[in-house]
């Protein structure tokens, strides 16, 4: 690294760097659940829970969200990992993997003097060097006939053609405009049913069964009433109900809420979404009517429902408002349909904000959920590249922006040259990873491939991973969207930043509970 840093024997370790050493290893212990499982060779990871229930998969969001993991410095890793999941829905694995490497170089570096200082002062610059680099080299996606964009699908999609089809006809239906939507996940939108085909569809699926068989199985052109209550009277008392005023109020009750169901049915609603329990009464009269009806919907289904649908969401006293009140809070569906193969209701066409539904089918329960979990990396890869584009997969742009970050390390004085190291090590993981877990020497490649690249000017040269040669990875399909690589790379480096700083650490004592916190406060009041 340079005759100014000084081997430093353990004996001489100062304690603060203690807590940075059991960070490191706690970080390096969870990017190992991982690293295995990079590129198109990548292996499964069998995760088992106490009762011996059983998950198998290569998603790095779903490893580091079911591995359990004591260390704070773990855990904040696996939050890191999440967040960039949560924002552009892949590239957990990356972003573990180069946090890691920051950390285990910074460490190598603070053990031998170099002030943290330093390291982080350097760690910036060499991130901001290589995220302009890809910023630079990105290229855009014109629209959604874009060979590129279904490429992006597909190798997020773990090379599933018929799940990278799927999620780019959803984005083409959902357009370009809904896509740069800030508040809108089209990974969302995704379904996984046992038994059922693949399919994108204008509409939503709510999971939940009419509320009995006498009811209709298809209702066309409705209005929809959406209650985010029960649909049931308004309750009374039984102290109050034992006396003769209380019982009169209890039937005035159950007459206003029949006049509601009536005025409810008069207003040609065939479809009733509920969030709790229906009464009785108002079930016998609505099937007599012929309305379906769902009940206990969750806060999301009843949310997308009413979106999708345009309606107001009602409690059950605003049924004692007049027809043309009520009627303003009517939504609109061209069908609703219950499916009972698939145990589930459509509802399609409504007049709200458009949706689309990326039903995809598996054979058994494990495969439906790992497809499920392909499905939104491959949804999440298309909503991001239409957003900002795509990059040369396969470790290839990592490695070459390691050209521009060190001749940011040339321009830089000062020790601060050894944190812009770390980020260059860090650069070199992707692929390196990626090469062995294909079954070759990940040193070999790396200095062929940075040389070709040198040579050739090409962000795209890395390895093909079936032959083991250098190769163009934009020829070859193999494409990643530029934020999921910019915001791994930004994360990565935050977090590395946060935990270099870490100097010690120490037990909390114990905080009292907020009962504690009122039974302390009373008795000082006493």
């Amino acid at each position: 690294m340079g005759s100014d840093v000084k081997n430093v024997s353990k004996s001489e370790v100062d304690e603060r760097l203690s807590a940075l050493i059991s960070n490191a290893s706690a970080i390096r212990a969870v990017a190992s659940a991982v690293e295995g499982t990079l590129g198109p060779k990548g292996l499964n990871c069998m995760l088992v829970d106490r009762f011996g229930d059983v998950v198998i998969t290569n998603d790095g969001a779903t490893i580091l969200s079911k591995i359990e993991v004591n260390h704070p410095a773990g855990k904040m890793l696996i939050n890191a990992a999440k967040a960039q999941d949560e924002e552009v829905g892949d590239g957990t694995t990356t972003v573990t993997l180069l946090a890691s490497a920051l950390i285990s170089e910074g460490v190598n570096l603070a053990l031998r003097g170099v002030p943290i200082a330093k390291l982080i002062e350097g760690i910036k610059i060499g991130i901001k060097r290589a995220i302009k680099v890809m910023e630079q080299n990105s290229r855009p996606i014109e629209n959604f006939l874009s060979p590129l964009l279904y490429r992006a699908a597909y190798v997020a999609g773990r090379e599933n053609e018929d799940i990278a089809r799927i999620a780019v006809e959803a984005g083409r239906i959902m357009g370009k405009e809904k896509l740069l939507d800030p508040a809108f996940k089209l990974k969302d939108m995704v379904v996984a049913k046992e038994g059922a085909e693949n399919e994108v569809f204008l509409g939503l699926i709510i999971n939940k069964e009419r509320m009995n068989r006498q009811m209709p199985r298809r209702v066309e052109k409705t209005p929809v009433l959406v209650v985010d209550d029960a649909l049931e009277p308004e309750e009374i008392e039984d102290d109050a109900l034992a006396t003769e005023s209380g019982f009169r109020e209890y039937q005035r009750l159950r007459q206003e809420f029949k006049q509601g169901i009536e005025k409810v049915i008069s207003l040609g609603v065939k479809f009733v979404a509920v969030s709790k329990g229906v009464d009785r009464l108002a079930e016998e009269m609505l099937t007599d009517a012929g309305v379906m009806v769902l009940r206990r919907l969750s806060n999301k289904e009843i949310s997308k429902l009413s979106e999708h649908t345009g309606a107001k969401p009602i409690k059950r006293t605003s049924l004692s408002k007049s027809k043309d009140e009520l009627q303003t809070f009517l939504g609109y569906a061209e069908a609703v349909y219950h499916d009972e193969k698939l145990e589930h209701t459509r509802i399609m066409g409504g007049k709200g904000k458009p949706v689309a539904t990326i039903l995809v089918g598996a054979a058994t329960e494990e495969v439906k959920e790992e497809r499920e979990r392909i499905a939104k990396d491959a949804a999440a890869a298309v909503q991001s590249a239409i957003k900002g584009g795509v990059l040369p997969g396969g470790g290839a742009i990592e490695l070459y922006a390691i050209k521009e970050v060190e001749k940011a390390r040339e321009e830089t004085k000062g020790m601060a040259v050894y944190g812009i190291d770390c980020v260059i090590e860090a650069l070199k993981k992707p692929l390196t990873h990626i090469v062995l877990n294909a079954g070759f020497n990940p040193l070999e490649k790396i200095g062929d491939v940075l040389a070709q690249q040198a040579k050739n000017n090409n962000d795209a040269l890395a390895i093909d991973c079936d032959t083991g040669e250098i190769a163009d990875m934009m020829e070859l399909g193999i494409v990643d969207p530029t934020l999921v690589k910019v915001f791994a790379l930004k994360t990565a480096g935050e977090f590395a930043e946060a935990i270099l700083r870490i100097n010690m650490i120490i037990k909390k004592k114990e905080e009292p509970s907020g009962e504690e916190k009122e039974k302390s406060a009373h008795s000082e009041e006493v």
